[in-house]
């Protein structure tokens, strides 16, 4: 067995106890740390199919921030876990039904799998011999589909400054900051000098 196959194999394995043990786990901190398992074993095949690019970003985007933001949330937060597992066992024959549902969906697409025959030469095509995946991909983002992509991130702005403007709420009971007032105030309105004598208060 090569190298290239004991790896594959290794991290297919690891990245199948990870995924099992996320959702079996009854400790929440354990179930997000087998998560990053998951990922970091499942960016192991991108680096074995050359997929170098997604690797790095499944590490970057998934392990380094939505990871870690579960687990430092999971262990902030102060959730009564007893009570949320006492529910579990009336929605688990509908969840058993939901797994074998989507188990047998898994077992009739693989079953009809088949590589296409053009499949090689649209990999050649996209990415020539003698260029990284990275530059490949960065090649077809910022010169084929510049304008595309360009547009896609404005969109997302837009949407992310509607979002914002959406949720946000001014709230009357509040007392908020005047900058402005603040810095246009008369010094003469704002102070008040009071000549308090020897052996008096004020």
């Amino acid at each position: 067995m090569s190298m290239v196959a004991l790896a594959f194999y290794l991290f297919a394995l690891s990245a199948i106890a990870g995924g099992l043990f996320t959702v079996i786990s009854r400790n929440p901190v354990h179930s997000v740390l087998w998560l990053i398992l998951a990922f970091l074993s499942s960016a192991g095949l991108f680096v074995l199919l050359g997929a170098e690019f997604v690797a790095m970003l499944l590490i970057i985007v998934y392990v380094g921030a939505v990871a870690v933001l579960f687990l430092f949330v999971v262990m902030m937060l102060d959730i009564d876990f007893a009570e949320l597992k006492a529910g579990m066992a009336q929605y688990m024959p509908l969840a058993l039904l939901i797994a074998v549902i989507l188990l047998m969906q898994f077992g009739m697409a693989i079953g009809v799998w088949q590589f296409a025959d053009t499949a090689e030469a649209s990999r050649a095509a996209v990415a020539p011999e003698g260029v990284q995946n990275t530059a490949a991909l960065g090649l077809i983002i910022y010169d084929q589909y510049f304008l595309l992509f360009q547009l896609a991130g404005l969109i997302l702005l837009v949407a992310m400054i509607g979002a914002i403007v959406l949720t946000m709420r001014h709230r009357r009971d509040v007392k908020r900051q005047n900058v402005l007032h603040q810095m246009w105030r008369d010094p003469k309105d704002a102070m008040e000098l009071k000549d308090v004598k020897p052996g008096q208060g004020v």
